[in-house]
């Protein structure tokens, strides 16, 4: 009788085994999923300028594997007064802003519950009005996620890498590398508010392990409303901030800006 039990419990045990792998086996089909986003200010009157924010996202996931790529624009252009050799004066555009950035980044899922996974990242900032020709990091390491639900999710990582800041020529003074060994850490917290409407905070920490050399942290908080099934409205607000940069340049930068989004 006893034996009967234990063969009935082990034969349950392994069919609610066989079942909970099936239900967390991941699928083996390709999934994309791509979007594009596009804002414009023009504006006249005592002063002329126009603005240009574009993007775009792709994220591609396979078994336990996703990566997703980033890519991010802004251009602007300001009316200013030029004055020849004979002193005469034109309007002229000349270009006020212009940044560019690229963020890479794949994970690979270690269990079946899908809560730990290992990362790489690659970031790349071209920004010709700071400090910096530009900014590259790499970096690996462990990440989870801690919380997910049907509307809610946060995941979190952190690992070591590797930094290199091109340091813009000034003066009498030449471009240069500052290399430095870093931790990164980063958070991203999303809330489906309802249907139509979905809010991001990502939280991002590049941190020098060197005394002395260049931090980076950012911020970027965004909501995002969706007119149609494939057209989407967003509102962002970035932060960033680099802890060294030269005389005279500010260490904080904001950008708040409303795009058209549309995915395919």
């Amino acid at each position: 009788m006893k034996n009967s039990l234990l063969a009935a419990a082990l034969s349950t045990l392994l069919i609610s085994g066989v079942s909970f792998a099936e239900e967390k086996k991941y699928s083996e089909e390709h999934s994309y999923k791509a979007s594009a986003e596009l804002g414009f200010l023009y504006k006249t009157g005592n002063s002329k300028s126009g603005d240009i924010k574009t993007g775009f996202d792709f994220e591609h996931e396979y078994a336990r594997w996703r990566s997703e790529l980033k890519a991010n624009l802004l251009y602007k252009k300001t009316e200013v007064e030029e004055t020849d050799d004979q002193g005469n004066v034109t309007d002229e555009f000349e270009t006020s802003d212009q940044k560019f950035t690229l963020d890479a980044k794949t994970n690979y899922t270690l269990e079946a519950d899908g809560k730990n996974y290992m990362y790489g990242s690659f970031g790349y900032v071209d920004d010709r009005f700071s400090s910096f020709d530009y900014q590259a990091t790499v970096s690996a390491g462990w990440g989870k996620k801690w919380y997910e639900t049907e509307t809610t999710s946060f995941f979190a990582d952190i690992g070591p890498g590797f930094k290199r800041d091109r340091i813009m020529a000034d003066g009498d003074v030449e471009s240069e590398n500052d290399d430095s060994f870093i931790v990164q850490a980063q958070g991203l917290y999303t809330q489906q508010i309802n249907e139509h409407v979905q809010f991001k905070q990502l939280v991002r920490a590049i941190q020098a392990l060197e005394s002395g050399k260049n931090s980076i942290y950012r911020a970027e908080s965004s909501l995002t409303t969706k007119l149609i099934e494939t057209l989407q409205v967003k509102i962002s607000f970035i932060v960033d901030h680099n802890t060294e940069v030269s005389e005279g340049d500010k260490k904080t930068d904001t950008q708040t800006a409303v795009t058209l989004v549309y995915s395919f």
